[in-house]
C-alpha cells in the first residue's frame, strides 16, 4: 500500500486550463498588466527546449532570462542539490558549510588574483544593493554613477542606480544620490560622433558629471560587464580602460555588474575580461547557478576586503550562502569546465554572427546587430539610413503592435526569445548545437518578414 507521501508525488497534474486559472487568479506577474495575459503552461524543460502542457516544444533562444546557461534539466545539478539537502538544507550565515568555502575559493580562482572574498546574496539585485552599500562604507562618499540605459535589478537601490525606465513608475521615491550618465551607444551616439573618429566624449562626459557632482562625493561607478537588456550596447575599444583610469584618478570604485554577462555568456568567464581591466567589485547571479536555484554574489578586491578585518561589515541576509544554492552553483561551475562551455560560447557566438549576416542581407528591417559570445541583440528599424526605430524607446503597449506580432509568430513557430521595444535578443544556452542554432535562425528569418512588411520593404 502506497504511503500518503508517495500518492502526493505520483498524483498527476491537473489539466492545463486549471493550472492556468490558478496562476492567473492567485499570482501576480512582473512588469505586466494583470488582465489579458496568456502565458504558456510549461510542463517540463530539457536541454535547449521548453515543453508545454500539450507537448509542444519551444526552442529557448534567450536562455530564460539569459540565465539558463547550461541548458535545462541537467541532472548533475539535481543530484548535487539532493545530496546537499540530505546533509544540511539551511544554516545561519554565521556558520559555515563545506560548499560555501569551496564555491568562494573557486570564484576567487575564476575572477583573478585581485579578488579573494565573496559575500553571497540571494539574487542579482541584492548583490548590487550590497555593492552600493559597501562602496559607501568603504569610501565615506555617497553618490553612485550609473548609465541611463542600464538595468541592475528591481529592488529600490538597484533600480534607482540604473536609468532603465522601469524605475519611472516609482520615480518620486527613488533612492537618492544616484547619478545617471549617457551610454557609449555607438549606433546612436548621443554626441553625434562616429566610431574611430570620436574623442571618447562618452568618457569626458562622465568626467564632467563627476566635477559637477563633486569629485569628493562620488563613491562608485556601476557598469555592466557587457551590456544586456539595454540592447547589448557594444563598448567602444578602450572605453573600459579609460573608465578605470578615471576612477583611479578620482579615488572612485569601479563595480562590474556581471549578473547577466558573467559565467561564459560572453565567451569569457566575465564580461570585463574582454577589456583588460580589473574592477574593484563584481556582482553576480543568473549563470552562477544557471537559474536552477536563486543565488547572488558580491566579490570584492583584496584591498577592499582588508578594510573590514578590524571593522564590522554591516551587511547581511538571512539566506546568505544558502548551502543548497551553493551546492547547485558549485556543480554548475564544474559543468562549465567539464563541457568546455566558455570556449563553446565564443565559438557558437561566431557562428551566430555568420548566420545573422545572412539575416541582415535578407531583412531591411534589421538596423544593427550587436553581440559578444552568446549575448546578442537585433535592433529593428523603419529605415536603415535614418535609423528610426521600429517602435520607440520605452514604447507603450499600444505602440508595440508590430513587435507583439513578431513575438506571437515566433511562439507559433516554436521559438521563445526576449523581445523588448525594437530589440530581439539572441542568447541561447551555451549548450546549443549548430543544428539547433540553425533551427532558431530559420524561425527568426520567417518571423522577421512581418517587420519587413511593416516598413513596406517586403
Amino acid at each position: 500500500m502506497k504511503s500518503k507521501q508517495e500518492n502526493q508525488i505520483n498524483r498527476p497534474d491537473p489539466p492545463p486550463e486549471t493550472i492556468l486559472e490558478n496562476n492567473l487568479t492567485y499570482t501576480l506577474f512582473p512588469w505586466s498588466k494583470q488582465k489579458g495575459l496568456n502565458p504558456l503552461v510549461i510542463d517540463r524543460a530539457e536541454g535547449v527546449y521548453l515543453v508545454d502542457a500539450t507537448g509542444k516544444r519551444y526552442l529557448d533562444f534567450s536562455s530564460g532570462l539569459m540565465n539558463v546557461n547550461i541548458g535545462h534539466g541537467n541532472q548533475r545539478v539535481t543530484d548535487a542539490v539532493v545530496k546537499q539537502m540530505q546533509k544540511v538544507s539551511y544554516i545561519t550565515p554565521g556558520h559555515v558549510t563545506n560548499v560555501r568555502g569551496k564555491l568562494a575559493k573557486k570564484l576567487a580562482e575564476l575572477a583573478g588574483e585581485s579578488f579573494g572574498k565573496t559575500l553571497f546574496t540571494v539574487c542579482g539585485a541584492s548583490a548590487v544593493e550590497n555593492a552600493i552599500k559597501l562602496a559607501r562604507m568603504a569610501t565615506g562618499r555617497h553618490k553612485i554613477i550609473g548609465r541611463y540605459r542600464a538595468f541592475h535589478g528591481a529592488s529600490y537601490g538597484a533600480l534607482s542606480a540604473a536609468g532603465d525606465p522601469r524605475r519611472l513608475a516609482m520615480d518620486s521615491q527613488q533612492v537618492p544620490n544616484m547619478i545617471h550618465v549617457e551610454d557609449p551607444y555607438c549606433y546612436r551616439c548621443p554626441f553625434g560622433q562616429q566610431v574611430g573618429a570620436c574623442r571618447y566624449e562618452c568618457v569626458s562626459h562622465i568626467r564632467r558629471i563627476i566635477e559637477f557632482e563633486g569629485r569628493e562625493s562620488v563613491a562608485a561607478i556601476l557598469m555592466e560587464g557587457e551590456s544586456g537588456t539595454s540592447g547589448c550596447i557594444k563598448y567602444p575599444p578602450d572605453y573600459w580602460r579609460q573608465l578605470r583610469e578615471l576612477c583611479d584618478e578620482y579615488g572612485i570604485l569601479l563595480i562590474a555588474d556581471e549578473v547577466m554577462s558573467g559565467f561564459g555568456r560572453t565567451g569569457k568567464w566575465f564580461g570585463f575580461q574582454h577589456h583588460g581591466v580589473v574592477p574593484d567589485m563584481i556582482t553576480m547571479a543568473k549563470g552562477i547557478t544557471s537559474g536552477y536555484l536563486p543565488l547572488g554574489a558580491l566579490m570584492i578586491s583584496n584591498q577592499l576586503a582588508a578594510l573590514f578585518d578590524d571593522k564590522a561589515l554591516m551587511l547581511g541576509l538571512t539566506y546568505a550562502a544558502h548551502p543548497v544554492s551553493c551546492a547547485a552553483a558549485l556543480e554548475v561551475l564544474s559543468i562549465y569546465e567539464d563541457d568546455e562551455l566558455i570556449n563553446r560560447a565564443a565559438e557558437t557566438g561566431a557562428l551566430v554572427e555568420h548566420h545573422v549576416a545572412g539575416l541582415i542581407a535578407r531583412h531591411p528591417s534589421i538596423g544593427d546587430f550587436r553581440n559578444t559570445g552568446l549575448l546578442g541583440c537585433l535592433e529593428l528599424v523603419k529605415d536603415r539610413q535614418t535609423k528610426e526605430p521600429l517602435v520607440p524607446y520605452n514604447a507603450k503597449p499600444a505602440e508595440m503592435g508590430v513587435m507583439n506580432t513578431i513575438a506571437s509568430r515566433l511562439r507559433e513557430l516554436g521559438l521563445l526569445t526576449f523581445i523588448r521595444w525594437n530589440y530581439v535578443f539572441i542568447a541561447p544556452p551555451l549548450t546549443i548545437s549548430p543544428e539547433e542554432l540553425q533551427l532558431g535562425i530559420d524561425r527568426l528569418d520567417e518571423a522577421l518578414l512581418l517587420a519587413d512588411e511593416a516598413i513596406g520593404k517586403n
